[in-house]
């Protein structure tokens, strides 16, 4: 499938036109080298403020730093508060092509937030040997952020922001997605239901050292499984009286789940499992406790993890069959599991396969290797997949390029904030002449 997949990235880019950079985009080009000192400042200012999704003042200072960037530009900025599902905010910026324009409409999708909150020792960009630095979020994705700004100055300096149609969004939890998702992402639906395509400045895809385009990623899904049981001296655990207990219902549905789920493109995970006498999740659902005795039948089992998939389709199935698994109890047993959706996925269409066709002609004009289309099993949900059903194309990996991402050393490579620029600079050139 992955060959399969590739081939039909290549085929495209060898069937589209080749065009020669014009007087533009080598202004844009030479814009983004000059300004190469002007990003990496940007990139440390940015990193040195503490925006872990729950740090909701921290991220309000990440958009009030880029709120400046973009009104520079001449973008209408609005900062949108979450706090009716108590998180930050997000950053909604808009720049109305010229009255009469038939250009592409562009969603430019980001985020504010990283996973790193104040508690973590990690808190501090560095610059290390060679073009490598590192900081918390310093490619997921401050790195990406300053990638947008440098392409949009580019265009500026050129004369050709003028001509585009473009709407930013930059939420600011992404990482940990406030709930309901109607609320939390009700701007970045409104603004995919605008646009006509969407590029994702999250960073890009680097497989054996090789950029890869990504146009599709898969959502997310997250789960509760509780299960209960009738407690007593564990001298009569399986008898009829008492039966099987909370702990051995909850091993058997994950059991059933690793052994009957898996399929091509889904992944699912149990990240908190806890059981006994008594159990509860701690208020920030990051942990839980429990008590108990060994000669007690547990009475109580938790457990909370997620799934990834490629669809909607496939996630309403999946979902499906492990409702069918949790109904079928054990003796003296009982099970319930609840979901909660932080993304759907974003399967690969002909849309998205266009753009990475055009991205590949703009590769081979700057002297650059085509881009494969990258596997989605190597990359997971984002902002783009809530919406990706909203627009009719959509590329992922418009960033920087690292290594680490959500762990302690995360890094960028910093060569790569001017090679992105310039790829997406054009990009964005190229379909503000494209008709809507």
């Amino acid at each position: 499938m992955r060959k399969l997949l590739a081939a039909a990235a290549f085929a495209l880019c060898a069937a589209a036109p080749a065009m020669a950079l014009d007087k533009a985009e080598k202004a844009m080009i030479a814009t983004v080298d000059k300004e190469t000192a002007r990003s990496e400042a940007l990139l440390e200012k940015l990193v040195n403020v503490n925006s872990g999704t729950m740090n909701l003042a921290g991220v309000e200072e990440v958009g009030k730093m880029m709120r400046a960037e973009l009104e520079e530009l001449g973008f209408k900025v609005t900062w949108a508060p979450m706090a009716a599902v108590k998180r930050s905010g997000h950053i909604i910026a808009e720049h109305p092509g010229p009255k009469g324009g038939k250009g592409k409409k562009m969603l430019l999708i980001g985020h504010l937030d990283t996973v790193f909150e104040p508690s973590s020792p990690f808190q501090v960009y560095k610059k290390l040997g060679g073009d490598i630095a590192e900081g918390p979020g310093v490619g997921d994705m401050k790195g990406g952020l300053v990638v947008m700004v440098q392409a949009l100055r580019a265009m500026k300096a050129a004369g050709k922001l003028k001509d585009a149609d473009i709407t930013i969004v930059l939420t600011g939890d992404e990482e940990r997605g406030g709930q309901p998702g109607e609320i939390s992402r009700a701007h970045l639906a409104t603004a995919a239901e605008w646009a006509d395509v969407a590029l994702e400045f999250e960073g890009l895809a680097r497989v054996d050292g090789v950029d890869h385009g990504s146009i599709s990623r898969r959502g997310g899904t997250g789960w509760t499984l509780k299960t209960t049981a009738k407690s007593g001296h564990s001298s009569q655990i399986f008898s009829n009286t008492l039966g099987d207990g909370a702990v051995y219902e909850m091993a058997r549905i994950l059991s059933a789940f690793r052994a009957e789920l898996p399929e091509p493109y889904l992944t699912f995970n149990v990240g908190v499992l806890i059981a006994g006498a008594s159990a509860e999740f701690n208020a920030d659902d990051t942990g839980g406790s429990a008590t108990g005795k060994t000669n007690v039948i547990p009475e109580i089992g938790l457990a909370r993890g997620d799934m990834r998939t490629l669809s909607i389709e496939q996630a309403d199935r999946v979902m499906a069959k492990m409702q069918a698994i949790v109904a079928k109890h054990l003796p003296g047993t009982g099970a319930e599991i609840t979901f909660t959706e932080s993304g759907p996925g974003m399967p690969p269409t002909e849309g998205s396969r266009g753009l990475l066709a055009k991205l590949n002609v703009i590769n081979k004009e700057m002297g650059l290797p085509a881009m494969p289309e990258l596997d989605p099993m190597l990359r997971g949900g984002g902002d783009i997949s809530g919406v990706a059903h909203l627009i009719d194309g959509g590329l992922v990996g418009m960033g920087a390029a690292g290594e680490g991402s959500h762990a302690p050393g995360e890094t960028v490579d910093l060569k790569s904030l001017p090679v992105q620029a310039k790829r997406a600079a054009l990009m964005m050139y190229r379909l503000s002449k494209e008709k809507s």
